[in-house]
């Protein structure tokens, strides 16, 4: 069941070369001016540095702790990248979870060009994902397996959670994209549903509340009713999510624990944020 929100956030040997000044972190090293800027990059709310710690929950009970972070910037195969890390830790009943999940996401196009999960714990497995666009093909690395993109622009799990983030979400919006690398998860739709008030041990949040649908297997799948809420500001951090599964009464939750905010490579972005940061005289919290 763990297993199954892992794969949901969804989100080894580190194949890319990290660019000069990037550092790898949960982040209390990270400062401005260790992270480069980019006037190509994508505008986002988000950057190296940011490092978001969940607790978990099935139904009633924790079950263990969950981080999503911007870990670092990569280069693959001369594309310039995020590294979005997602990492899952804990145990119930003689059940053990230690798994990582990382995304590798254009700086400027904001595709995936790697993506690759790691189990560990009861269960152990790796599965390492390389995109290519320009051949319409994803190529897994660890069995030769291989298929056919629907895009030029593919995300996975956990390049499409960042990429929600960058989107405007107004109450009553509705997207549908086929841009899931896999042909067979898609439309991946996205509906906003209303806005809410959400209490956490990080603090009370005022959110905007989204539900996803991917067509395949997991969390998002359609009859998941998976709500993810985000923070009601320019920042967009998931605060919460829960999905209701048939076969789970009660359902699996995530529940922010902390924040520590990082710094956006897109120097529009970066001032945005800074300046709001300035404003809130709250340098590592959103808007609450």
């Amino acid at each position: 069941m763990i297993r199954r929100l892992s794969f949901a956030l969804v989100t080894g040997s580190m194949l890319a070369a990290t660019l000069p000044g990037a550092a790898s972190a949960q982040g209390s090293g990270w400062t401005a001016e260790l992270v480069p800027t980019d006037s190509l990059a994508a505008p986002a709310p988000f950057g190296p540095g940011e490092h978001l710690v969940y607790g978990v929950k099935l139904g009633w009970f924790n079950v263990g702790q969950g981080h999503l972070t911007v870990e670092g910037l990569d280069w693959v195969r001369g594309n310039q990248t995020y590294r979005f890390v997602m990492g899952m830790q804990g145990g119930r009943l003689g059940f053990s979870i230690n798994d990582r999940y990382t995304s590798w996401t254009d700086l400027h196009a904001f595709q995936s060009w790697r993506f690759i999960r790691e189990y560990g714990g009861t269960y152990t497995s790796r599965r390492h994902y390389e995109f290519y666009p320009d051949r319409d093909m994803w190529d897994r690395e660890d069995n030769d397996e291989f298929g056919p993109m629907p895009t030029d622009a593919p995300l996975d799990d956990i390049a499409f959670v960042y990429f929600l983030r960058t989107l405007p979400l107004q109450v009553g919006d509705h997207y549908s994209f086929d841009r899931y690398f896999k042909v067979e998860g898609n439309p991946v739709t996205v509906d906003v549903v209303r806005k809410d008030r959400r209490k956490t041990d990080a603090g009370t949040f005022n959110t905007i509340v989204v539900r996803p649908s991917f067509q395949s297997e997991g969390l998002f799948s359609e009859d998941g009713e998976a709500e993810l809420h985000f923070t009601d500001d320019d920042r967009r951090i998931l605060v919460y999510m829960k999905v209701d599964l048939p076969r789970f009464p009660g359902g699996i939750s995530l529940h922010l624990r902390s924040i520590q905010e990082g710094f956006p490579v897109n120097p529009e972005s970066r001032a945005a944020v800074l300046s709001a940061r300035e404003a809130r005289g709250q340098s590592g919290r959103p808007n609450r």
